[in-house]
């Protein structure tokens, strides 16, 4: 059993990674709206390579994250610290998941040239738009809290699995958007992206409320 148990530690970062970078870019804010207007009109790998920037952007902020847990580990580490910082994780996530819920896309939208430029081009716009948001750190804190995600107290190989683990979560989402969008760019509108949203923040809220009992409860305690 020892045998396995590094194996299983590593299994499980890689869970909560994905889950974390799919989490943390599919609301469809400025950059996700972004992404999907290049894929229609200038193709799937636009709009991909926006998701990639995105993706990069993401891993930065996660960074600055992780290291700045990693400061608070002592403090962190107490058990009924843990407790509170998990409710209070799972709180932010359902505001989150609200605010995506009533997010209206057509204020997101921007108007996009048919120029397809470079591939780089569109994938520094993707990153730089991303960064701009600052918030993303508050994000990455609900998130990190529940899945008690501070890597930086593993050893290096742990931290280097987690953290491209939620690259590769971020890259999937972007590829099945990107996939969906240019499968259905007949039919793909604002509204589109106005359902994805709802169908994300409702199944947010719904995870998130859940989750907030079991841990109040003492159901369960995802650390």
């Amino acid at each position: 059993m020892n045998d396995l148990l590094p194996q299983i530690v590593v299994l499980e970062i890689i869970v909560k990674g994905v889950i974390i970078g799919i989490v943390a870019s599919a609301p469809m804010g400025p950059v996700g709206v972004l992404c999907v207007q290049r894929t229609l009109n200038k193709g799937r790998a636009y709009g991909l390579v926006t998701g990639v920037g995105a993706a990069l952007s993401d891993i930065l902020y996660a960074l600055l994250t992780g290291y700045g847990l990693s400061l608070l580990y002592d403090v962190i580490s107490n058990r009924d610290t843990i407790y509170w910082m998990q409710l209070v994780g799972a709180t932010i996530m359902f505001i989150f998941g609200l605010h995506t819920f009533r997010t209206n896309p057509v204020q997101n939208t921007r108007n996009v040239s048919h120029n397809k430029s470079s591939l780089v081009r569109n994938g520094v716009t993707g990153f730089f738009i991303t960064l701009a948001n600052p918030m993303i750190m508050l994000l990455f804190l609900a998130l990190f809290t529940p899945f008690n995600f501070v890597m930086t107290e593993m050893p290096m190989f742990y931290q280097f699995v987690g953290y491209l683990s939620i690259f590769g979560g971020a890259m999937l989402w972007w590829l099945f958007i990107t996939f969906v969008v240019n499968k259905l760019r007949k039919h793909f509108d604002v509204r589109g992206i106005w359902i994805i949203n709802r169908v994300i923040g409702g199944a947010v809220m719904i995870g998130s409320f859940v989750g907030a009992i079991l841990i109040a409860t003492g159901t369960v305690s995802l650390h």
